[in-house]
């Protein structure tokens, strides 16, 4: 039986600790929200796996749809939908996104 693409996002995010949906990749973002996100994430010095939901339709809308959040990019910590890309600047200018990395067991650069 094939796999559903809601199967197939929730075994990447229990797979990987932090986990970006974004369009592009880390290394070549493709759309701002998602190039400010990869920065954020690398300035913390957190490993991260991304998934470019350009390269697939089905995922592109799957993703929406797994999160019932209509835009990307879609960041999950430890399986736990964090938000898009005001959310995480927000909480990286608060130290609120360090604080639930070191909850969640993840460590960063800065710590």
């Amino acid at each position: 039986m094939a796999e559903t693409i809601a199967q197939r996002i929730q075994a990447q995010i229990d797979a990987n600790p932090v986990m970006l949906y974004m369009k592009g990749d880390a290394n070549f973002p493709q759309c701002g929200f998602s190039a400010r996100v990869v920065q954020v994430l690398k300035h913390l010095g957190v490993p991260f796996k991304t998934e470019n939901v350009l390269a697939d339709p089905e995922l592109r809308q799957g993703i929406k749809d797994f999160s019932n959040w209509p835009t990307v990019p879609q960041l999950y910590i430890k399986g736990e939908f964090v938000g898009g890309c005001d959310i995480v600047t927000e909480m990286y200018q608060t130290g609120e996104l360090e604080k639930l990395l070191a909850e969640k067991g993840i460590a960063t650069a800065a710590a």
